[in-house]
């Protein structure tokens, strides 16, 4: 009779590996999209986790885990993957919001559609700047620095050392901080254009009240917006890559260090015993 007792001794840190890497699929721009079917999800995050538990430290308990202790161990590992999945994210969303503001000035807010990657609605602008940083988060390789990223946080952080505590509050508070400034410095050339030609429609309607500046200043204010826009998109998207490049690069940075954490709580639990 095949015995499966030598299987399910894997059973418990697999179940850990897999919820680390759920985290990450629920913030990471394209995984956590609602177009991409969630058996799929489930099936991707079970197979890398299945590819990468050979090179995963080992883990052992010492004690037998019953389900109350596995819930605190495996919100620990979810929270490692969201961490990673939800800064990573941020400079999309940042980009979001500046082409929203830019929809607002211009006068595009009304014309909201669909978004299926955030499962929402939003401006035709902000999808479009969205979109734009969502192809230079893979020119720049980061789905393959993501992955890379979780996988080597076995190694920095092994499974059941993280905490609630580890959690990189200061650098979310600070990726979010220079999101709200990424979208203020995209946005900013539109509005300053459109505020200059609503002034100079003002002093047209001032000076010759005969023309109707309401049936063509609707219009013109759009132009406007789109013209700059399109002029500078190139410089946007630059802008997005450099802020995409740093907050990945934070991210590599974090992880790393989480080694140190690990070794001091190791030793902390060694002195205990």
């Amino acid at each position: 009779m095949v015995s499966f007792e030598p299987m399910l001794v894997h059973v418990l840190p697999l179940m850990l590996v897999v919820a680390r890497l759920t985290g990450l699929f629920l913030f990471t721009p394209l995984l956590q999209s609602a177009t991409v079917p969630t058996v799929f999800k489930a099936l991707f995050a079970f197979m890398f986790a299945v590819a990468i538990y050979p090179a995963v430290p080992s883990f052992d308990p010492g004690v037998s885990i019953d389900t109350v202790q596995l819930m605190p161990l495996l919100f620990a590992e979810l929270l490692i993957g969201i961490s990673i999945g939800l800064i990573a994210a941020m400079p999309l969303y940042a980009m979001q919001m500046g082409g929203f503001i830019m929809g607002y000035q211009v006068g595009l807010s009304l014309a909201e559609s669909f978004n299926p990657e955030l499962d929402s609605n939003g401006s035709v602008l902000g999808m479009l700047l969205f979109y734009l940083t969502i192809f230079a988060f893979i020119g720049l390789g980061g789905f393959e620095l993501l992955f890379l990223a979780l996988a080597e946080s076995f190694h920095t952080a092994p499974i059941g050392l993280f905490t609630a505590g580890d959690v990189p509050l200061d650098m979310l508070v600070q990726v979010v901080t220079s999101g709200f400034e990424l979208a203020i410095r995209v946005a900013t050339p539109v509005i300053a254009a459109v505020s200059m030609s609503q002034v100079a429609m003002g002093l047209v309607m001032k000076t010759m009240p005969q023309v109707n500046i309401m049936s063509i200043g609707f219009a013109i204010q759009i132009l406007t917006g789109l013209i700059l826009l399109m002029l500078m998109i190139n410089v946007v998207g630059m802008v997005a890559g450099e802020e995409i490049d740093r907050v990945l690069d934070s991210l590599s940075l974090w992880i790393q260090s989480l080694a140190t954490e690990s070794a001091h709580a190791r030793a902390v639990a060694g002195g205990g015993s």
